[in-house]
């Protein structure tokens, strides 16, 4: 799809490093004179790295001659750069040259000497046979005596060794690549012979809505979630109600027309008496029928919700990356309130008005028979009208419905990328797209107000012409029927225009309403994970940890191409492997094929001699364990993001949090381990976060632990620290560690090297660094680990 391709909310069909690629491009194209890198670099591998600092953010890349301010976890770079500024504890504590600052010999010297000490010394049995393999004795010795003597000159030395291979590049060559915005425009125009399958360009799906009426297996679907108790007796009572509002005023006629109520005491007193207990009847049966009715559609909105909660938390990963998000809060919000709040009393006033017209009917029939002639007509006239008016509004909620999702969807990207928005000065372009898609959504409101104007006017007719009837009838009567009766029925026939208005709108505004339902029911038809239990897995599975992948492949979407185009390889129980691979290869994808989160498209994952495809997902999920890339806080408390499910005691919690270093921290918080964290842990440091999601791996303490670029976006001292915790709490257990800082796997037992969804290299560190046509020597080669 090229530059049309689709990327999804937040970037979802993007990997780490392509997002901050394609926000460097952005910035890039900005042509600002300021620019301001937080970090943009640590999810792309050495290579990639490497190159766009020399071609972009570097001292003869695109940028040069602008102000550029570079924060940045990768030291490889310092030397490159005319100022650096060393923040401790919220100040400055050295600022110069990276020359200046290592002839101080200050804090940052001794941290660039330790970090380098630890890489050369880490796993000393397997590393230095690594170095022995690339780099002379002579050399080595040499090394080790300046790490003990001539700390800045080593670092310089070893600087300059990367310089050389970083260098390159005139200014005028650099000039020439100069983004202009006029040739950039004007090749936008010519056509684009990469595109040439939108189908595969286009991530986010159109919302579809239903048309035509609403089908009646909604209505069975509601009623029934309502209950035949609740459902059948709320109607009874309604029709008692109804029934004794009427007696009541046909018992009032009589007493009016009786002489005796006048001048006996106790008749007047039996009218009174019977009316009294007609009304008490009435208020009763109002009452049992309103309380039996909101029981039942609390049931059928509770039912609702929960179907749907299920049925989202249960879609796989492609539902929510071809969804926006506005779609899913709009169901959740205006779909369940409708379902909560208006469609009761929608049903209850419709209930209402049904025995209302049908005691009008009753009372005018009773009053003048003849009325009854004209019913059948009138009905007619009143459907015909009732159908033209609800096909109208019923498609214009669902129009309503579909349009208000845009509104969701634009309004949370704008909270989540408002700092974006506002470093881009491009508040006014948000506000103008707010603007439109409620002007949009606005658009239907109008043709709705429209069409209740035109079923008003047409009730009012046919109102009238009940009314009319009604008293000609009643005067041609005059002779046979009381002057009692004859005011009843002019008094019910007043009344029509109203509640028969009422009852068409009433049942307008119920299939109108009903598409809540219909909506929400959508959801719970769509395809789902597989099962969470299935079948029995032994509790202490995986015993050893042995993973074997068979021609594993993954694809994301039906019609996509492959991402793991036949993977084979095993892995021996306890055994570390390193997965690397250029940005895109498909090193992520792999740990979703693991958890199943994206499900095979060919091929077997095998644990410890189980087909993984074979049992439920809780059972595979629950005995794996994974350290992401970006990690994951929810509301709460600092105890319960470490230890959500209450499983461990307080003791084993501490010491998870002792041995992932954090307890320092913890300690010295007011409310220790009840500390409340933020939404999405934003009151802690992104390394404090990964540090927390490291404790909660130590408490699972499973066979099998994943680490998917988990410090990818952590300072080199906090990954350190996580690097000396997983190699002493997880020493029996296999891990699989996706890196892009390829020092943190240089002392595995094995790297695997993939490229394009395929293996493209794997053996142990030390053979692939010794073969300096593989793959990973380059990629070494360029992250300044051998020369």
């Amino acid at each position: 799809g090229g530059d049309s391709t689709e990327i999804g909310e937040k970037g979802i069909n993007l990997s780490g490093g392509q997002k901050q690629r394609v926000a460097l491009a952005r910035a890039v194209y900005a042509d600002a004179e300021v620019y301001l890198f937080d970090d943009p670099l640590s999810a792309v591998d050495a290579h990639v790295g490497k190159h766009i600092f020399e071609k972009v953010i570097g001292p003869s890349g695109m940028l040069v001659g602008k102000s550029r301010l570079l924060v940045t976890h990768g030291i490889s770079y310092l030397p490159f750069v005319e100022n650096i500024f060393v923040v401790k504890d919220g100040e400055i504590s050295e600022s110069g040259s990276y020359q200046q600052l290592l002839d101080q010999k200050g804090a940052f010297a001794e941290f660039l000497t330790q970090h380098i000490q630890e890489l050369d010394e880490a796993d000393e049995d397997e590393l230095i046979q690594t170095f022995n393999l690339t780099i002379s004795s002579p050399e080595i010795k040499l090394i080790q005596e300046t790490l003990k003597d001539e700390t800045a000159q080593r670092i310089v030395e070893r600087s300059l060794s990367v310089r050389s291979g970083r260098s390159g590049g005139s200014n005028s060559s650099i000039r020439k690549k100069r983004i202009s915005r006029q040739e950039s425009k004007a090749s936008a125009k010519k056509e684009d012979p990469i595109i040439q399958n939108l189908d595969k360009a286009t991530l986010i799906e159109k919302e579809e809505s239903a048309t035509g009426a609403v089908t009646w297996a909604v209505y069975k679907k509601y009623v029934t979630a309502i209950g035949f108790q609740f459902g059948f007796w709320s109607v009874v009572f309604s029709a008692i109600n109804q029934g004794s509002g009427i007696y009541s005023s046909m018992w009032l006629t009589d007493w009016s027309e009786d002489p005796e109520a006048i001048t006996d005491t106790s008749v007047r007193d039996m009218y009174l008496g019977v009316y009294g207990a007609l009304g008490g009847v009435q208020s009763i049966a109002l009452f049992i029928g309103s309380v039996l009715l909101a029981l039942g559609c609390l049931k059928a909105a509770e039912e609702s919700h929960n179907k749907l909660l299920e049925s989202s938390m249960r879609m796989p990963m492609s539902f929510f990356d071809t969804t926006p998000l506005g779609r899913i809060i709009n169901r959740f919000s205006k779909d369940v309130d409708v379902v909560d709040n208006i469609l009761p009393a929608t049903i209850r006033a419709w209930l209402l008005m049904l025995f209302s017209v049908i005691g009008v009917f009753v009372v005018i029939g009773i009053s003048t028979p003849i009325f009854l002639a004209i019913v059948p007509p009138l009905m007619i006239i009143y459907y015909f009208v009732q159908r033209f008016y609800i096909e109208t509004s019923r498609q214009l909620k669902r129009l309503e419905s579909v349009t208000r999702s845009p509104i969701y969807s634009h309004f949370g990207e704008s909270i989540g990328g408002q700092s974006t928005i506002r470093a881009y000065a491009q508040q006014e372009r948000f506000i103008r797209e707010s603007e439109h898609r409620v002007d949009y959504n606005q658009l239907v409101t109008y043709p709705t107000i429209l069409a209740n104007r035109w079923l008003g006017v047409r009730l009012e007719i046919i109102g009238s012409l009940v009314i009319l009837f009604a008293a000609l009838f009643a005067i041609l009567a005059r002779d046979t029927i009381g002057q009692a009766t004859v005011g009843l029925s002019i008094s019910y026939a007043l009344q029509i225009s109203n509640v028969l208005s009422f009852l068409v709108r009433m049942t307008a505004e119920v299939e109108t309403n009903i598409v809540a339902i219909e909506r929400l029911e959508e959801y719970t038809v769509l395809p789902r994970e597989a099962e969470w239990q299935k079948g029995t897995v032994d509790k202490a599975w995986p015993v050893e940890g042995k993973v074997e992948f068979k021609d594993y492949q993954i694809r994301y979407r039906e019609g996509l191409d492959l991402v793991i185009r036949g993977i084979s390889l095993n892995v021996r129980g306890g055994e570390k492997i390193g997965i690397v691979g250029r940005t895109g290869a498909g090193k992520s994808s792999l740990t979703l094929g693991l958890f199943r989160i994206v499900e095979a498209a060919g091929g077997q994952i095998i644990i410890d001699g189980l087909d993984i495809s074979k049992m439920g997902l809780h059972q595979l999920r629950s005995r794996l364990t994974i350290i992401p890339q970006d990690p994951v806080l929810f509301s709460g408390t600092l105890r319960a993001n470490v230890d959500p499910f209450k499983s461990y005691s307080d003791d084993q919690v501490w010491k998870a949090l002792e041995l992932s270093h954090l307890k320092t921290f913890v300690k010295g918080l007011t409310a220790g381990l009840d500390h409340e964290i933020a939404e999405n842990g934003e009151n802690l440091s992104v390394g404090q976060r990964q540090l927390v999601c490291l404790a909660r791996a130590i408490l699972r303490k499973t066979k099998v632990l994943i680490l998917d670029e988990a410090t990818a976006a952590v300072d080199l001292e906090t990954d350190d620290l996580i690097q000396k915790t997983i190699r002493t709490e997880f020493a029996d257990c296999t891990i699989l560690t996706i890196a892009h800082r390829l020092n943190t796997i240089l002392d595995s037992d094995r790297v695997l090297v993939l490229d394009k969804g395929l293996v493209a290299e794997c053996d142990s560190p030390q053979n692939l660094l010794a073969n300096r046509d593989s793959i990973f020597h380059s990629m070494a080669k360029n992250a300044g680990i051998v020369s």
